[in-house]
């Protein structure tokens, strides 16, 4: 950045190339984005909230509120029908921009001073290769605990809307939360399911999200 402090990170780990985007802090240095050369990529606000999240199946487009926009998949890994994407441009801040047209054009762009750096971190899945995707990661104990807890915290926000709202405690004790937390809590507990936890911990985070 024109401050000095780093903005892009280009790295490689085995056959993967990575590019990280740090936010112009000095000390925190946030991460506002991750792109990996396998197909997988998130953006984040700069709150910390997913706002694009990417594999090589397809991605979605968060909004601030956690809410889905938008979700597409890549047209070459099936033959079905798919979701088409339309293009996308995001900027994370004013010198660094994200511009996603296809799977294999994911460009991000850097200007300052009059100058700029593009950096294509697309790739491209066959459909052949499709067909021997790994399964997805499952969660562990403490990342599914962080999931827990987030979306008890913003159950707990929605809770003080409510109580500003409508004062009266016989309106906002009838209110249901927002349709996004209980989505948000059913695919937790779905997570949980399939993860390898113990019982208690099972437990304790169904009471989180369901309290």
């Amino acid at each position: 950045y024109p401050s000095g402090n780093l903005a892009i990170i280009v790295t490689q780990e085995r056959d993967h190339l990575i590019c990280i985007v740090q936010e112009d802090e000095l000390r925190t240095a946030k991460i506002r984005a991750l792109f990996q050369s396998d197909g997988r990529s998130t953006c984040y606000y700069p709150n910390g909230d997913e706002w694009i999240n990417m594999s090589i199946q397809g991605g979605q487009y968060l909004d601030q509120a956690g809410n889905r926009v938008r979700r597409w998949m890549w047209p070459n890994l099936s033959p079905r029908p798919h979701v088409p994407l339309s293009p996308i441009f995001i900027s994370l801040n004013r010198h660094v921009g994200v511009r996603i047209l296809a799977q294999d054009k994911i460009f991000v762009s850097f200007l300052a001073m009059g100058r700029q750096a593009k950096f294509n971190m697309g790739t491209k899945v066959q459909v052949s290769a499709a067909s021997q995707l790994p399964p997805p990661a499952r969660l562990g104990e403490d990342e599914l605990l962080l999931l827990a807890f987030r979306v008890r915290i913003l159950q707990l926000f929605d809770r003080m809307r409510g109580c500003l709202n409508f004062p009266s405690s016989e309106q906002w004790n009838k209110m249901q939360p927002p349709t996004y937390l209980m989505n948000q809590a059913v695919k937790i507990l779905q997570l949980c399911m399939a993860a390898d936890i113990s019982d208690e911990l099972r437990s304790s985070i169904r009471a989180l999200v369901n309290t």
